[in-house]
């Protein structure tokens, strides 16, 4: 049965990420209607299908670097599992359906997600190699998940929120340079020669330069948040001051992943990271259960 293959052909693990698409849904007070909550799934949806199709290309163009690393030799398509010719009609199928469903939703949100779509296709095929370009390609790439979100539902969003996704989404992009690095390093020091699937641009990091990135991220992050949860706007359409209340659980989580980048050297893999570790589940939970009872009850 080639069905789990072609289903971790689209790694489906990895759209925890398009969650940000609904962050104007909650933040806009429209959580509960449904025509707005419709449209916020479609979004979510064509990011979704969207990103699948980029990852599809991304692992055919590197599939003889992937046959050569420990863990991405098993993806479908390294592995043999899955054709190329069959990988590449899967993508076709895939944006042959989005495309109608995206003609049908605010143009905005349709300009949105074919920068989305151009942006990661040019990562895949040459950006991933220019340092510091790289990780900001990835921090765009959640900025517009949250701009998108609101396009598709045409609400405004605040420049404070987008600026904190960045900050959030630049921080987790070089703790997972960091992460590699940190592999790397085990390996040369275990005499092991390292692999030729290696990211070329990890010649031009190192664990102490990428640290002191994770540093200015993680306090730009917590600061942005902090300041978008008392901004006059925010207080405005909410009518309390008490999102200020929430910001503890933002520290916890970025104290908790420092934790685990250090201490565990975990990191290589954000979404790993945040599936799996308990803590940081427990910590979101109460953190979202906090925001739902503010923004909806005051």
């Amino acid at each position: 049965m080639k069905i789990p293959h072609f289903i971790r052909l689209l790694r489906p693990k990895q759209w925890i990420k398009n969650l940000f698409v609904f962050a104007a849904l909650v933040f806009s007070h429209h959580l509960f209607e449904w025509d707005y909550a419709k449209s916020s799934l479609m979004g979510f949806a064509l990011f979704c299908a969207t990103a699948s199709t980029i990852y599809i290309i991304n692992d055919i163009l590197d599939r003889d670097r992937d046959r050569l690393h420990p863990k991405k030799r098993h993806r479908p398509i390294a592995s043999g599992n899955i054709s190329v010719p069959s990988a590449i009609s899967t993508a076709i199928i895939i944006f042959g359906v989005a495309v109608p469903i995206v003609f049908n939703l605010p143009y905005k949100f349709g300009f949105c997600l074919a920068f989305y779509f151009i942006m990661n296709l040019s990562y895949s095929l040459f950006l991933k190699d220019v340092v510091l370009v790289d990780v900001f390609i990835i921090a765009i790439g959640f900025m517009l998940r949250v701009v998108g979100g609101a396009f598709v539902i045409d609400v405004p969003i605040s420049s404070w929120l987008i600026l904190t996704t960045m900050f959030l989404s630049l921080f987790l992009a070089v703790a997972k340079r960091r992460g590699e690095l940190v592999m790397l390093e085990s390996q040369l020091e275990e005499g092991k020669k390292p692999s030729e699937s290696t990211r070329k641009v990890l010649d031009h990091y190192s664990v102490e330069f990428a640290e002191q990135l994770c540093t200015i991220c993680a306090s730009g992050f917590v600061i942005s948040y902090a300041l978008y949860t008392v901004s006059d706007r925010t207080v405005k359409i909410f009518g309390t001051e008490n999102l200020i209340f929430t910001t503890p659980f933002v520290l916890y989580g970025i104290f908790r992943y420092l934790y685990l980048l250090h201490k565990k050297n975990l990191g290589e893999n954000p979404t790993e990271v945040v599936l799996t570790d308990v803590p940081m589940i427990l910590n979101f939970v109460a953190y979202a259960i906090a925001m739902f009872f503010i923004i909806y009850f005051h």
